[in-house]
């Protein structure tokens, strides 16, 4: 990891655990550069960081401030971690429904930059929120990088193992939204009815190096499910 983009963790993490609000001034950068002990370029290219990711925005003039402000049980669409961080407030679990080293098919391989005779991890399991069904979810992990996965993690949150547990650095993410009408078996699987509206949305996650790591279908439950995205805008 580059030390702008730890930097960026160390500043969110202090975000999160004092429990600032939208509007909170942080220190300017000067006492940044100070306080981490670098150069104001460096720090420039956190900031930048910090506001792509929606955590900060900047006055010319006036200084930084925290931006962050999501509203409770809202998912983000363009997280990088999961959406369990999303939810802290909620209860989340998951019933697994199968968990297998197998063979990628053509689909797969493609979208993990992978060879046909290379092995995935393949996980499908159910996530609930406060004891309902939120979605069915499909992931494919590349074996090469995600060395090991067992029930046990699969239960938990499975991209906490694979930054904490095998040290792996996520950088970016392609994300694609499709709407429809579940499947008899999608249905099923959700405690809903066949032909219910369905969000499916595919993921394919990338590690800092561009290697893409696991690629995901997860289809939501339209009755538990609300999502946000916060953008940023340029003005000429």
């Amino acid at each position: 990891m580059l030390k702008y983009q730890q930097i960026a963790e160390e500043i969110e993490k202090y975000i999160e655990e004092h429990g600032l609000k939208q509007g909170s001034k942080l220190p300017v950068i000067e006492t940044l550069m100070k306080q981490f002990e670098v150069s104001k370029s460096t720090i420039t290219k956190t900031l930048e960081l910090l506001e792509k990711r929606g955590i900060i925005f900047q006055v010319r003039g006036s200084g930084i401030f925290v931006r962050r402000q999501n509203r409770k049980g809202y998912i983000s669409l363009l997280s990088n971690q999961g959406f369990k961080t999303d939810l802290e407030d909620y209860t989340l679990t998951s019933k697994i429904i199968e968990l297998e080293i197998r063979k990628p098919t053509e689909e797969i391989a493609l979208n993990l930059n992978m060879e046909l005779h290379e092995e995935v991890y393949y996980v499908k399991r159910i996530r609930y929120i406060n004891g309902q069904t939120l979605c069915l979810e499909e992931s494919w992990y590349n074996k090469a990088f995600i060395t090991y996965l067992n029930k046990e993690i699969v239960a938990e949150s499975i991209f906490h193992y694979i930054t904490k547990g095998l040290g792996l650095k996520v950088g970016f993410s392609d994300v694609y939204l499709h709407v429809g009408k579940l499947t008899e078996e999608e249905a099923a699987y959700l405690g809903l009815e066949k032909d219910n509206p369905k969000l499916l949305v595919e993921s394919i996650f990338h590690l800092t190096n561009g290697q893409p790591f696991d690629f995901s279908k997860v289809t939501y439950n339209y009755e538990q499910s609300q999502f946000f995205i916060q953008a940023n805008s340029h003005f000429f």
